[in-house]
């Protein structure tokens, strides 16, 4: 074989292993790009549920009672204890649709507003629930939240936030993630997230 044969038998060997490496790491490089683009989008997702979650939590530790005396629940629907948890709902409900938010509402499922045990437990617990537009309305803006069940014992007026015995109070908001790569058809439905912040009640005497 000739110089020339020689030297064009080799490039194509060269070629034809040069394909198969590609084939070979081509997938891997897709998944690994793929892979780095979703985590980024899950990461923006979470640190958004986790600003809510904090800030909401510090509104209902400031919130408190609503501003009467523990254990004094006046039947009124405009007594203050009963706007104290529609506002923590709302304070949420601003974070996780201003500009730039990456959450889409519906897919928050629900919203718990706990007395919290020392290890983090939900001792009692305020379940909302997404309900577009049919929530109580806060400062003129529908929530688009409803109060699903409440425990009676968890009432805002029945929270204890003087200086002995003061309790805590936690915010959890529980909400699937819509993946937004390929990796839908491997994993399905979505990623379920959770964040929580807990924050003592404001004493007040």
């Amino acid at each position: 074989m000739s110089g020339f044969l020689r030297h064009r038998y080799r490039t194509a060997v060269e070629r034809g292993q040069s394909l198969i490496e590609m084939g070979l790491i081509l997938p891997l490089l897709v998944l690994i790009v793929l892979g780095t683009l979703e985590f980024g989008f899950v990461f923006d997702h979470h640190l958004t549920l986790e600003y809510a979650s904090r800030e909401r939590a510090r509104a209902g530790a400031a919130l408190a009672t609503g501003g009467g005396a523990v254990g004094s629940c006046p039947s009124s629907a405009s007594a203050p204890w009963r706007q104290v948890d529609p506002r923590i709902i709302a304070a949420v409900q601003r974070v996780l649709t201003s500009p730039g938010s990456p959450i889409v509402l519906n897919r928050v499922s629900e919203i718990h507003i706990y007395r919290s045990g020392l290890d983090g437990e939900e001792l009692a617990v305020n379940v909302w629930r997404y309900s577009a537009g049919m929530g109580p309305t806060v400062d003129g803006v529908p929530l688009n939240f409803i109060e699903h069940s409440v425990t009676s014992s968890w009432r805002a007026c029945m929270r204890n936030n003087g200086a002995v015995g003061t309790q805590s109070l936690g915010v959890s908001i529980s909400y699937t993630y819509d993946l937004q790569t390929p990796f839908d058809y491997i994993l399905g439905n979505g990623i379920d997230m959770t964040d929580r912040t807990v924050m003592q009640l404001n004493p007040t005497n």
